[in-house]
């Protein structure tokens, strides 16, 4: 089963006193790190990863709770954006960068956004694929629509429930979001989904974990941050399929809300854009690096 990026090294790089992550490491040059989505592991970056390692260290972890990283057991932070994110820049100081640039897709997004606002000093450019800031998603779901993120309100209940419905179907509910969530299916081929699944499977305690702390401590993060007038100073660049309007809301204005720097694009792909179109997403990492 296919479980790593060709031509990257493997580390496991503790980042807590119970808490280590796998990280895969290339290439040479200014640091990237990049952050995966649900339901994926690290491997969502293989051919953006692969490409940036020809003029990058590109560094490419599981986030805490996926993959092959550990999977703590849950506590009220243990799953917060701004736990995993200071997980992250950990990660890059153990291979000696305090500085870098960070990418983040979906889940990991949001960890990349939480570490943008907390390590300014650290994050030198910031980008984020097709998602919004978890203050406001919650804000922007509302009636109807509001039934694409179905398991972002089934994630978010009490712990048990979730997890027992969850691991009972887990390859149906997982698959589902591949299937509905991808334009083109191809840029997931079997070895790959197999992988992803097998690695849910394997780590839906964690998960709910981690989608529950983006309706609870998270939120309470960002709500802090909005009143401080706390902002990313850092160049921002957000990546996102066409779905702001057809949801009632103008995404690239709610970013620039937080990012006062930002490119805000639109691609024509599906949610899985780092698989679906990976030379669109080098290309604009690569022009972000250099604003």
């Amino acid at each position: 089963m296919t479980r790593t990026i060709p031509g990257f090294d493997y580390h496991r790089v503790p980042v807590a006193d119970d808490v280590a992550l796998n990280v895969a490491v290339a290439g040479s040059g200014s640091p990237i790190v990049l952050l995966h989505g649900f339901p994926q592991t690290h491997l969502m970056w293989r051919h953006v990863a692969a490409d940036l390692a020809a003029d990058h260290t590109v560094i490419v972890p599981d986030l805490r709770g996926y993959g092959d990283s550990d999977k703590p057991t849950a506590e009220p932070d243990t799953y917060s954006k701004r736990r995993m994110a200071a997980d992250i820049v950990t990660v890059a100081a153990s291979f000696g960068h305090e500085r870098f640039a960070l990418a983040g897709h979906d889940r990991g997004a949001l960890v990349a956004f939480r570490a943008g606002l907390d390590h300014p000093d650290a994050v030198t450019h910031l980008a984020c694929l097709d998602v919004l800031p978890i203050l406001d998603m919650w804000e922007v779901l509302h009636g109807t629509t509001a039934a694409v993120g179905f398991h972002l309100y089934l994630m978010a209940q009490p712990p048990g429930l979730p997890e027992q419905m969850i691991a009972a179907s887990a390859d149906a509910f997982f698959a589902y979001f591949l299937d509905q969530w991808a334009k083109d299916p191809a840029a997931i081929p079997a070895p790959v989904r197999a992988a992803y699944l097998d690695a849910c499977r394997a780590a839906v305690p964690s998960i709910v974990a981690d989608y529950r702390a983006s309706a609870t401590i998270d939120v309470d993060h960002d709500r802090a941050d909005r009143a401080a007038g706390n902002r990313l100073s850092m160049p921002v660049t957000v990546l996102q399929q066409d779905w702001g309007a057809a949801l009632g809301f103008e995404a690239a204005a709610l970013w620039s809300s937080w990012a006062p720097n930002l490119d805000h694009r639109t691609v024509d792909a599906g949610h899985f854009m780092a698989e679906e179109e990976p030379g669109v997403v080098a290309a604009a990492l690569r022009e972000l690096g250099r604003r």
